[in-house]
């Protein structure tokens, strides 16, 4: 008896959560459910602030030699969508971006990370930027744990050839979605 109550200790306290193997998660201190001012495009017809948000990632797999991180608008008037920031080759022993880290002249990335162009045919971030009266569009931030150290692209590849690698290389990947409408 005395052994099979040890048994049942043993099996509840290691299948508890506080025991268990942490998923991959994304998360930010800069976004709440919906994205300010503070984040928003300067320009397009925009006047907001152009920050991207602050974001950190845990529990990436086994395996994972990269990183990459990308922002993406399916609701944009376009029949593709809107990307509006694409960043990859972030090394393995990073696991955050800093608020304002998708400004290119700020240096603000991790050293050998490759902001690439966006939807808004410029390199780095591009905030949300809907047409008036579109309505709620949603903003989604994933991250990406990559099983290869570079992808092998450079800053003028094109956000839909970005995807089609991160789409071969992705061990596992989490998101964040926020919306925005003007």
């Amino acid at each position: 008896m005395r052994n099979l109550i040890l048994i049942l200790v043993t099996i509840v306290t290691f299948s508890s959560p506080l025991f268990a193997q942490g998923t991959f998660t994304l998360l930010s201190s800069d976004l709440g459910g919906e994205a300010t001012n503070k984040e928003e495009f300067n320009g397009f017809g925009c006047t907001g602030e152009n920050l991207s948000p602050q974001l950190s990632w845990k529990n990436a797999p086994e395996g994972t030699k990269s990183f990459a991180v990308t922002m993406y608008d399916p609701d944009a008037p376009t029949g593709s969508g809107w990307w509006h920031w694409v960043v990859f080759d972030i090394p393995s022993n990073i696991n955050e971006l800093v608020s304002g880290a998708g400004n290119t002249k700020l240096n603000l990335a991790p050293q050998g990370a490759i902001q690439s162009i966006t939807d808004y045919g410029a390199n780095g971030y591009g905030g949300p930027c809907p047409p008036e009266s579109h309505g709620l569009h949603q903003y989604i931030i994933t991250v990406y744990a990559l099983k290869t150290d570079k992808l092998g692209l450079n800053e003028n590849t094109n956000p839909a050839v970005v995807g089609y690698y991160l789409w071969n290389n992705t061990i596992a990947k989490a998101s964040i979605v926020t919306y925005y409408k003007r």
